[in-house]
């Protein structure tokens, strides 16, 4: 099945302004109360902010999956790549991160510009299931209408877009290893995501 869209076609002098996702995140949290964040791909292994405690959680109604376009920090709009996104069905076993309450602005700036320099995930608020009990975390999440969204790729695109796409992060084929590996240091094993490798290895 062929891509949605043309990614090449996505944001690239005019980027949406990622500001107010931003603002209305800092309402809704209301700044009485640390922060949790979830994560479910590189912020497992690369959180980049300051967290005072990180617990094992799963999320309902979400599942991890490499069906997102990247044309910035996996890719360009040249050659796109692919990264992490968490859509709607099924589950997903991640990770969550406390800031501190004093700490959430300061970690906010640099996460929104890193997970949000277009807009295109949707941050929304999951109930997330720990050893110590439920809490609501700070999730960016990818709605499957989304034209950022890939929908099923045959395997030639992926073994293209392992083979060179590359963002100002690196490339898509070390994103997607670093992520197995780091899933698996905390004792998450995705299924999926070992048998692509291994098809692309190949």
């Amino acid at each position: 099945m062929s891509p949605k869209r043309n990614p090449a076609d996505s944001k690239t002098t005019s980027e949406p302004d990622a500001g107010p996702s931003l603002e209305a995140i800092k309402v809704q949290w209301g700044g009485k109360t640390d922060m949790w964040v979830f994560g479910y791909a590189s912020l497992i292994w690369r959180p980049e902010f300051a967290f005072a405690e990180k617990r094992f959680a799963l999320a309902h109604g979400y599942h991890r999956a490499l069906k997102m376009w990247s044309t910035y920090n996996r890719g360009t709009p040249e050659q796109p790549g692919l990264v992490f996104g968490l859509l709607p069905g099924g589950c997903c076993k991640g990770m969550v991160f406390r800031i501190p309450r004093a700490q959430v602005a300061a970690a906010l700036e640099p996460l929104w510009e890193r997970e949000m320099p277009n807009a295109v995930y949707d941050p929304r608020w999951l109930q997330c299931k720990t050893q110590l009990g439920v809490v609501t975390a700070l999730a960016f999440t990818l709605s499957k209408t989304s034209p950022d969204h890939t929908g099923q790729l045959p395997h030639s695109t992926y073994q293209k877009i392992f083979a060179g796409a590359c963002g100002r992060y690196g490339t898509t084929r070390d994103y997607a290893q670093q992520t197995y590996d780091g899933l698996r240091e905390v004792g998450i094993h995705d299924r999926a995501l070992g048998d692509l490798l291994k098809r692309i290895d190949a």
